[in-house]
């Protein structure tokens, strides 16, 4: 194991640290400014999972004409905005979303800049790897909320009636807000499979704790769904269906490092 890098005095971290601080700050707000110019491209990113022309749609009724020999019906649902500044405040938060998702690579880049010196080699090589692996799941998750998860969600409820009687009017507020909660969390579920590997290698978790709680962790991923979905039963089941295809997968990504470790210690035992 190789040593870390020769240490600076505390002025020069904290010197260091302000100048990482600055730089991820001024590329998140140039990448800001820029989604900000570019309004209608970003919000056509944006209110595309509302139109009944989305991708996701089209393929259901590929998928419908299957079984069906029937397309499905189109849709058409319009946002409406109640507040003076509400649109004003909506482009603002939407360009701060962007700026921060296009400047993630280099925010992340400059951060590890900043630790790796302390770290040993081995070291160096699991941040990197763990890194790495979380940003991909991480942006995987907020693209699966994209094309999947948000707009099956979004054309249930915006469809649904009680009555004929009842019109719905979905609010720009509501829409963004559902958008960017079902995608953080998505992201956020999608690290489970790299927090688990990460905490087989450390020696914390093994497969067989996970499958003997298998049933305790089917509660708790539906209890977490009903939590980060709008309350319905429909978004509920949407979500926590690959939340526990990820469990699953995490169970045979330990079971895998569990092997590799036993090889790596038979081998290390003298014949």
């Amino acid at each position: 194991m190789s040593k870390p890098l020769e240490k600076g005095t505390f002025w020069e971290h904290l010197d260091e640290l302000r100048n990482v601080l600055l730089k991820t700050t001024l590329v998140a707000v140039l990448c800001g400014i820029i989604a900000f110019i570019f309004k209608d491209l970003i919000f056509q990113i944006v209110f595309a999972p509302k139109n009944d022309d989305f991708i996701t749609y089209k393929w259901l009724g590929k998928i419908g004409e299957i079984f069906s020999e029937t397309s499905g019906e189109g849709f058409d649902i319009s946002l409406i905005n109640t507040g003076l500044a509400q649109q004003f405040v909506v482009h603002m938060k939407t360009a701060f979303c962007f700026g921060i998702l296009c400047a993630s690579p280099y925010i992340l880049y400059q951060l590890f800049r900043f630790v790796s010196p302390a770290l040993y080699e081995d070291e160096r090589q699991y941040a990197v790897q763990v890194v790495g692996s979380g940003y991909i799941m991480f942006i995987i998750g907020v693209l699966f909320a994209y094309f999947l998860i948000f707009p099956l969600t979004f054309r249930f409820l915006g469809t649904y009636q009680v009555s004929n009687e009842v019109t719905n009017m979905i609010s720009l507020d509501s829409y963004m807000s559902t958008l960017i909660l079902i995608s953080i969390s998505m992201g956020v579920v999608f690290e489970l499979p790299v927090v688990s590997w990460l905490f087989a290698k450390m020696g914390f978790l093994n497969s067989s704790i996970m499958k003997k709680y298998r049933k305790h962790s089917i509660v708790a991923i539906l209890i977490l769904a009903a939590i980060i979905t709008p309350s319905d039963v429909f978004s509920c089941i949407a979500v926590s269906f690959p939340m526990y295809m990820l469990y699953e997968i995490s169970i045979i990504l330990v079971s895998f490092t569990e092997r590799k470790r036993e090889v790596k210690n038979t081998k290390m035992i003298p014949a």
